[in-house]
Parts: C-alpha cells; structure tokens; sequence
C-alpha cells in the first residue's frame, strides 16, 4: 500500500523497534516551530531485551503523540522549553489508531523523519 495513510517502510521499521518518529508541522506564526513525535510505548519484554543489549521488534506497540510547539530562536539552545507549548497529546493503542489519529491532527506518515534529520529539540 502506498497511499497517503501509509507509513514509509523504514519509518514503519524504526516505530516497530520502539523509535521516536518525528514530523515539523506548521505552527500558529512564523517565530515559531512545530513538531509532532510519535513515542512507542515500551513494554516489559522491550526492557528486558534492552537489558540484555538488544533491541526487539514488535509490531504490537502502543503510542503517545505529542504536538509542540516552539520560540524559533531558542530551538537551538538548552533552554528551547522556555515559551515552549504543548499543543496537543494523544494514545493510540496500535498502529492503526495511530493513523486515525495522526490523520485526524492533519499529519501524513510520509511527513515523518528520523529526530537527528530534524530541527526537534528533544
């Protein structure tokens, strides 16, 4: 499937290994930047497996989303939280509730990259 509600395959991958998925979003006036990150929720076989130096696929991942919001000229520093705002925040059991919700909040999975490709501070 290669629509619009699709989720790129290596980004697909990085989610299934409990990777922060982040997407730049337009935000509400031009002194500021937005993001969306995806957070897989990590389970109690994923904390094992990281205990043993290992990281484990699972396709059975729940999520929590988060839409920020940032001052431009702080992104760069250590103190980008000051005039940070959260602008909204939601769960998602599955996957594919997290495309319900990500199409709902008006954000593509095509537009997601990987946080060190981004100008997400977190």
């Amino acid at each position: 499937m290669n629509d619009e509600s699709s989720w790129p395959v290596d980004k697909l991958t990085a989610l299934r290994l409990g990777r922060r998925p982040v997407a730049e979003v337009p935000a509400s006036r031009p002194s500021r930047q937005a993001f969306v990150d995806v957070h897989p929720n990590h389970s109690d076989p994923d904390a094992q497996a990281q205990g043993e130096g290992w990281v484990r696929s699972d396709a059975e991942h729940s999520f929590h989303l988060e839409h920020w919001e940032y001052d431009r000229e702080r992104i760069d520093g250590f103190d980008y939280e000051v005039g940070a705002a959260l602008i909204g925040s939601a769960e998602a059991t599955d996957e594919s509730e997290l495309i319900t919700v990500l199409n709902a909040w008006g954000v593509r999975p095509g537009l997601f990259i990987h946080p060190w490709e981004s100008d997400d501070p977190r």
